[in-house]
């Protein structure tokens, strides 16, 4: 027999699907992740269109902006309104006339290109930035750590119900979350936890970043963009987000699964004292 009720779930699709369980097929409701095309626009001019997890749009907004260096600062994004399509939904996102030309003279260089290079530029120096501003310099307790991880799990309400969701958490010093959001998208995850950080005024640098997901280069360089100090993800870096991480001081974890990790880099950042018998 199937499910007789599937309760609804912001971010997630009820679907009928047919089940094989312990050999016996059965018809039953299930929930799925969604997944829409999100497209950002600038003051009226179209920038990207991202597939991510249609709920905290707004948070994605904000963090998006933040995170690949379009505004320094959320005070520099005056409006931010979703628009829902047939096809989608559309951010509509006014920010500074200072750096709308920022922007458009990025887009600029881009005219006539034939290839679509790693984020859209067109040279190695634009793709692979330096991180302007110093990340904080936070220590943190391998114990805190693993609270935080155990935590996140239990708050992770759409990756229970689909299981094809990634989060991102805000924790404090003490392991304790603060903040999670989810999406389809680990960028996108990133994005909205750093934009409702922003939204609510609160001081990303007091606390550390935990994701469920490998720390490619892109999730150091939003983390570090965004002051935070110390990154843990639950699989593994890459060459490049380790370099990244320690030219940006930043203290990089992997393999972050209960009491188990990998620092790559920040290592002095740890507290490492073992509890004994």
């Amino acid at each position: 027999m199937g499910h007789a009720f599937v309760p609804a779930l912001p971010g997630a699709a009820a679907v009928r699907a047919l089940a094989c369980r312990a050999g016996l097929p059965q018809a039953v409701d299930d929930l799925v992740a969604d997944e829409v095309p999100i497209a950002l626009q600038y003051n009226g001019i179209s920038h990207a269109v991202m597939l991510a997890s249609p709920l905290e749009l707004e948070d994605f907004a904000v963090g998006f902006s933040l995170s690949e260096g379009l505004v320094d600062d959320a005070s520099e994004i005056y409006d931010v309104e979703p628009e829902d399509t047939c096809n989608g939904v559309v951010l509509h996102i006014e920010i500074a006339t200072r750096c709308l030309v920022r922007l458009k003279e990025r887009r600029r260089t881009l005219a006539g290109r034939t290839g679509c290079g790693l984020c859209g530029t067109e040279s190695l120096d634009q793709a692979l930035p330096r991180i302007g501003r110093p990340v904080a310099p936070l220590t943190l307790d391998v114990h805190a750590l693993s609270h935080a991880l155990r935590e996140m799990r239990t708050l992770q309400a759409l990756q229970s119900a689909t299981g094809a969701t990634h989060a991102a958490a805000w924790c404090d010093a003490a392991g304790h979350v603060q903040l999670l959001r989810e999406d389809v998208g680990r960028h996108n995850a990133l994005d909205k936890l750093i934009g409702a950080l922003a939204r609510g005024r609160r001081d990303a640098a007091q606390g550390f970043f935990a994701v469920t997901s490998r720390a490619s280069y892109e999730m150091v360089q939003k983390t570090a963009r965004a002051g935070v100090g110390v990154l843990a993800a639950i699989s593994a870096p890459t060459a490049l987000a380790v370099r990244t991480a320690e030219d940006a001081g930043l203290c990089l974890i992997g393999f972050a699964r209960g009491t188990d990790w990998v620092a790559y880099s920040g290592t002095e950042r740890l507290i490492l004292e073992m509890h004994h018998e």
